[in-house]
C-alpha cells in the first residue's frame, strides 16, 4: 500500500490518558493517539472524504432534471416597420420594434422512469463512495497499528540486546579478574570477549531497526522528520483466538466496506442500465411563458402568455440507444463478477489471518517454554563453569541460546498482537 505524507507537519500528540505511564524522554504516544493523528493528517483519508462529497453533488445534479427550469428574458428589437425576414431562419417573418420582458418555465412531466433511475444510480454511487472512504480509513489504521507494534517490538528487542551486553560485560569482567589471578586461561577470556562483541553487534542492529521503525511510524503519522516517541504499550490481556473461522468469514462479508461499496456499485449499475433502456421511451415536457411589452408596435398587445406540451418520441438513431443499453448491461455484469471475486478473496484473507493467529498463539507457549529452558540451561552452565566442571564453550553456548530464546519469546508476543490486528481488519471489527 502506498501512503502519501502531507507537507504540513501536524502538531505533537496530546498528553497520554490518565493512568498511562511511560519512561524515557520521548513524547508519550499511545495507539489511540497514533490512530487519531493519522486520521486527521493522512491525505488519503481526506481524498476519500472529498470524493464522497463530490458524489453527493452528482446526486443533486441528476435530481435537478426532475425540478422546473425557470429563466427571465429581456428583449429589445428595432427594425424597419413592416420589414420581413426573407432568408436565414425558420421564424415568424414579421419583426416589430419592441422592448419586452418575461419569464419562461419548463417542467419534465415524464420520461417513463429514465431520470428517476439515473437519480437512484447516482445515490447508490454516493453510498459506494462513502464505503470506499471507510475502506481507506481502515487501510490507514491497519498500517498505523502495524507500524506502532513494529516499533514496540524493535524497542523491546533493544532492551533484550542491552541486557545481553550487560550480562556478557559482567562475565568478561569476572573472567578478566580470574585470568589476572591465574585462575582462568586466556582462552576463556578470549571466548568471553568474542561473545561480548557479538552482543554489541546485536545491540547495534536492534537500535538501527528501532530507528527505522520509528521513522516509518513518524512518516505514516504525517511528520516530515523522525519523532522521538515514547510508545505506550497496551496492557490488555492476551486472549485465545476464535475456534471457528466460519462466523468470522460471515462477519467480514457483511461488514467489510469494500464489499458494501461493490454492492452499491452493482445497484448503481443496474439502475443506470434501466435508465439506458428507458432512452427508447417518449419524453413529455410542459412549457409556459408570460411577459409584458411596455414598448411595442401597435400591432403587438402589451402582454403575452402561452402554455404547451412537447412530446419527443425516438424513432431511429442508428442503434445508438440499443448499444448504450447493451453496454450498461455488460457493465452491470462486470460489477457483479467483481463483487463475487472480492467476496472470495476476503474469505480467503480471513481464513489465512485466522490460521496465522492460531499459529502465533500456539507459538507463545512454545517460546515461553524455550525461554524457561534456556534460562535453566544458562544457570546450570554458569554453575558448572564456576565450579570448574564446565568449559567456556559450554557457557557461551548457554548464553547464545538464552539470548536467542529471549528474542524469540519477545518476537512471539508482538507477532501475536500483529496477527490479531490483521484478523480484526479482515473482519472489519469496529474501532
Amino acid at each position: 500500500m502506498s501512503l502519501s505524507v502531507p507537507a504540513q507537519t501536524p502538531p505533537p500528540p496530546s498528553s497520554p490518558p490518565p493512568g498511562a505511564t511511560a519512561s524515557g524522554t520521548g513524547t508519550p504516544l499511545s495507539l489511540q493517539q497514533a490512530e487519531a493523528i493519522a486520521i486527521k493528517n493522512n491525505p488519503q483519508i481526506t481524498i476519500g472524504k472529498l470524493r464522497a462529497l463530490a458524489a453527493l453533488q452528482n446526486v443533486r445534479e441528476v435530481r435537478s432534471a426532475l425540478l422546473p427550469t425557470a429563466y427571465l428574458s429581456l428583449t429589445a428589437v428595432d427594425s424597419n416597420p413592416g420589414g420581413r425576414i426573407t432568408a436565414g431562419l425558420l421564424n415568424n417573418p414579421t419583426v416589430y420594434p419592441r422592448a419586452a420582458g418575461g419569464a419562461s418555465v419548463t417542467q419534465l412531466v415524464t420520461d417513463f422512469g429514465r431520470t428517476t433511475n439515473l437519480l437512484s444510480s447516482s445515490q447508490y454511487g454516493a453510498k459506494a463512495e462513502d464505503q470506499n472512504a471507510a475502506a481507506t480509513r481502515a487501510d490507514i489504521l491497519l498500517v498505523v497499528d502495524q507500524a506502532f507494534y513494529n516499533s514496540l517490538e524493535t524497542n523491546a528487542l533493544v532492551t533484550v540486546a542491552e541486557q545481553t551486553v550487560n550480562a556478557r560485560q559482567a562475565l568478561v569482567d569476572k573472567i578478566q579478574a580470574l585470568t589476572n589471578a591465574k585462575l582462568k586461561s586466556d582462552i576463556d577470556l578470549s571466548f568471553s570477549k568474542v561473545e561480548l562483541a557479538r552482543a554489541k553487534l546485536l545491540l547495534l542492529e536492534a537500535q538501527n531497526n528501532y530507528q527505522i521503525s520509528l521513522a516509518a511510524l513518524s512518516a505514516i503519522l504525517g511528520y516530515s522528520d523522525e519523532q522521538n516517541f515514547q510508545l505506550i504499550e497496551e496492557t490488555t490481556p492476551i486472549n485465545a483466538p476464535p475456534d471457528d473461522v466460519a462466523p468470522l468469514i460471515q462477519q467480514a462479508i457483511q461488514q467489510r466496506p469494500e464489499i458494501k461499496a461493490l454492492q452499491f456499485q452493482v445497484e448503481s449499475a443496474q439502475k443506470f442500465g434501466s435508465a439506458e433502456h428507458d432512452l427508447s421511451r417518449p419524453t413529455v415536457n410542459a412549457l409556459g411563458a408570460v411577459g409584458e411589452a411596455p414598448v411595442r408596435d401597435d400591432h403587438i398587445p402589451n402582454w403575452y402568455g402561452a402554455v404547451g406540451v412537447n412530446i419527443n418520441i425516438p424513432v431511429f438513431n442508428g442503434f445508438l440507444y440499443n448499444a448504450r443499453a447493451k453496454a450498461a448491461d455488460l457493465q452491470t455484469e462486470v460489477q457483479r463478477q467483481s463483487l463475487l471475486d472480492t467476496r472470495n478473496n476476503i474469505a480467503r484473507d480471513v481464513r489465512n489471518a485466522w490460521e496465522d493467529t492460531h499459529r502465533a498463539f500456539e507459538r507463545l507457549a512454545v517460546t515461553q517454554q524455550l525461554r524457561e529452558q534456556a534460562d535453566l540451561s544458562m544457570s546450570l552452565a554458569q554453575a558448572r563453569y564456576n565450579l570448574g566442571l564446565g568449559s567456556i564453550v559450554e557457557l557461551t553456548q548457554g548464553e547464545l541460546e538464552k539470548t536467542q530464546a529471549d528474542i524469540e519469546d519477545t518476537d512471539a508476543k508482538f507477532q501475536y498482537r500483529l496477527t490479531q490486528i490483521v484478523l480484526a481488519f479482515t473482519i472489519a471489527a469496529p474501532k
